[in-house]
């Protein structure tokens, strides 16, 4: 039998998302800023488009957390 649709949690785990990512994203810059002289230019334009996919998947995850919250003020 399926489990029923539990959303009670989506937004603090998109939250909890948000935070991993944003976490991730200050660390590759923190690394880059330290080692962008021993880097060769294709390691360090990985690492910068990373943290565009990043930024656009925060993003993204802000519209989910806003769409949730909007979900559950309408079900009340």
């Amino acid at each position: 039998m399926a489990k029923p649709d539990d959303r009670s949690d989506n937004v603090q785990r998109i939250a909890r998302a948000i935070d991993n990512t944003m976490e991730n994203l200050r660390e590759a810059e923190d690394f880059v800023k330290a080692h962008a002289d021993e880097m060769n230019s294709s390691d360090k334009a990985d690492i910068v488009a990373k943290n565009e996919r990043r930024r656009d998947a925060i993003s993204g995850m802000r519209e989910e957390i806003k769409d949730e919250a909007s979900a559950s003020h309408q079900k009340d």
